[in-house]
């Protein structure tokens, strides 16, 4: 009896460890954005340019790893199901707005969203100070390319809102 009851104790604490590892490692590839040696390839909002998007580690985080031609710009991950949540709450499209770090971003768009102290993250997404803008640029399609949101693709202002 001693023996049955040392048993069904590991076999429980075995499925608890297995459930954790599968709820952990679900988290962790939540999306799938690609690798350093296979990165997902993406175009502009505008259709005008190329760019890749993988995910890669930065202090023990994961990051979001964007490079466009020889620039490399790094934007927190979270900011993938942030922009959903407020996409979703904002339920209509919302312009772009993307625009350089030194440059303001237009009141109401993506962009002054992800530098606003009232995002989740209390400030900016981008993470390469010097390049921290240009996030309705890169992530937008990104968001597309998930399923997360439908993107325009015009010339200019473009918009996105959530699916």
């Amino acid at each position: 009896m001693k023996k049955l009851k040392v048993y069904l104790l590991n076999q429980f604490f075995l499925i608890l460890l297995i459930s954790k590892f599968k709820l952990l490692f679900k988290k962790k590839m939540k999306h799938k954005i690609g690798t350093k040696e296979k990165p997902l390839v993406l175009k502009t909002p505008p259709l005008s340019c190329e760019y890749t998007m993988h995910v890669d580690k930065r202090d023990d985080k994961d990051v979001l790893v964007c490079t466009v031609g020889k620039t490399i710009l790094h934007y927190n991950i979270n900011c993938i199901d942030d922009l959903h949540s407020m996409l979703l709450k904002h339920n209509d499209w919302m312009e772009l707005g993307s625009a350089d770090e030194q440059k303001p971003a237009k009141a109401g768009t993506v962009e002054a969203w992800a530098r606003s102290e009232d995002n989740p993250v209390d400030g900016w997404y981008g993470l390469k100070k010097g390049l921290r803008g240009r996030f309705g640029m890169y992530i937008p399609p990104l968001m597309e390319a998930l399923g997360l949101a439908d993107v325009t693709h015009e010339s200019k202002n473009n918009k996105m809102k959530a699916k």
